[in-house]
């Protein structure tokens, strides 16, 4: 047997190609678009016979069912996610033969979500791999606040106790989680996507405890904020998401489209960079610069349901923007700006502008939007912190305003928020914390 993994840097989600030999494949926790990952079962000249969900992921819409639908696989999933996609629901324990002499057995491992699962590949009767989803990760494990604040301590109780499942297996048993580095389901941990139960026993600081309420004690402290869509899609996944077999495209809106559009309610995204969105742009629209995160912060900041359009560049990569949207559950793409800004402007319609200052012109209160462990570690002195998630729901001062983050694009999309609300005296750091402690020459604070 062979394992290919695949990374979303993006969104922190990893998923797994099984070789089963004897031309049959696997494939444990697929995307929405599992297209790099079925390129591979062809190019080895596979054939996909079993597709399975660790648990209900908040942090992305699964990819099994339609996967399923569409070449014939059997969708493993836990019977305790309840799903009503057609699937082979699996309980604790349950042997699933995949190929001769291939077992893949199921571990209640709840803790992440109620019905997590984690999965043992088994050869011969021996393990050799273990799938561990959102419980043991690289370097921490699968944060427990996920289905509601209430649960997020008795979750975390479970959590303890499914980890000590594992303590009968081999050091050198590889591990496969789903998530990792960048995602917001995991406490904070390593870069590195895929460990051994040996790594993790002597490295793991959270694995590695053996007491109890110390270890949910520890694990609840380190949690931070989340997007907010992650409370809708676990429900989406569960009934089943809408089935795309191809990406659509975007269609073609004209000014007059973009503004009938904006009075229905809907939300201009601007997904340009910062320099360009600066210069000018469609008054009202939201800044999110079109990169591997953009997904997480659409989610975040704009409602799943609400109608959305784009201003784009010519050479940016409409099929990705679309993939990312899918992924998190945004369905209601309304279109593009044919001509760009450039056809908004020639149609007479005014643009707005938010500057892009150098740390000699900062001005007013300094908001730093990053999160708030980023904030902690490094940080102009005076500067709030007020996470970009928070931005629509914070009061500001009336004066002048300078939004900051890490580079610049979490902070112009700060910046389009506040200039939306009707603030207008505000300004956007080019750069970050280190920009302006090496114009100034005084060190940041930390904390």
């Amino acid at each position: 047997m062979k394992i290919y993994d695949f990374v979303d840097e993006g969104l922190g989600h990893s998923s797994y190609v099984i070789d089963l030999g004897h031309g049959d494949a696997a494939i444990v926790d697929p995307p929405r678009f599992p297209v790099a990952q079925e390129a591979l079962i062809e190019r080895l000249g596979l054939r996909l016979g079993w597709t399975s969900d660790t648990h209900s992921h908040a942090d992305y819409v699964t990819g099994s069912p339609a996967l399923a639908a569409r070449s014939g696989a059997t969708f493993i999933a836990p019977r305790a996610s309840r799903l009503e996609s057609p699937h082979r629901p699996v309980s604790d324990g349950a042997h699933v033969s995949l190929a001769e002499d291939v077992d893949l057995v199921a571990l209640a491992t709840p803790g992440h979500t109620p019905d997590h699962h984690a999965y043992l590949l088994v050869e011969r009767g021996v393990p050799v791999a273990l799938f561990s989803g959102g419980s043991l990760m690289v370097g921490t494990v699968g944060r427990t606040d996920l289905c509601g604040p209430d649960l997020a301590v008795p979750l975390a109780h479970e959590m303890f106790i499914a980890l000590r499942r594992f303590d009968q297996l081999p050091d050198d048993l590889a591990v496969y989680p789903t998530h990792g580095a960048g995602s917001f389901c995991s406490a904070p941990g390593s870069s590195q996507r895929t460990s051994t139960l040996g790594h993790e026993r002597d490295t793991n600081p959270l694995f590695s405890i053996t007491d109890e309420d110390v270890f949910v004690q520890r694990l609840v402290a380190g949690f931070g904020s989340f997007p907010s869509y992650f409370a809708r899609l676990p429900e989406l996944n569960r009934r089943g998401p809408a089935r795309y077999d191809s990406l659509p495209r975007l269609a073609a809106l004209h000014p007059d489209d973009v503004e009938r559009h904006l009075a229905a309610g809907g939300v201009v995204i601007d997904a340009r960079s910062v320099a360009a969105f600066s210069a000018g742009h469609v008054p009202g629209s939201l800044s999110n610069t079109l990169r591997p995160v953009f997904a997480s912060w659409l989610g975040w900041l704009v409602e799943l349901q609400r109608p959305v359009v784009f201003v784009l560049d010519p050479d940016q990569d409409r099929d990705d923007l679309v993939r990312q949207c899918l992924d998190v559950g945004h369905e209601h793409l309304g279109g593009q700006l044919i001509g760009g800004i450039d056809a908004w402007m020639s149609s007479g319609r005014p643009v707005s502008t938010i500057p892009l200052v150098e740390p000699a012109g900062m001005s007013g209160q300094v908001i730093d939007v990053r999160q708030a462990n980023e904030y902690a570690s490094g940080h102009v002195p005076g500067a709030i912190n007020i996470e970009l998630g928070a931005v629509s729901d914070a009061r500001t001062a009336a004066g002048p305003v300078t939004m900051m983050c890490g580079h610049g694009e979490r902070a112009m999309t700060g910046a389009s928020i506040l200039t939306a609300h009707g603030h207008d005296n505000v300004v956007v750091l080019h750069g970050g914390p280190d920009t302006w402690s090496d114009a100034t020459g005084i060190p940041l604070e930390t904390q």
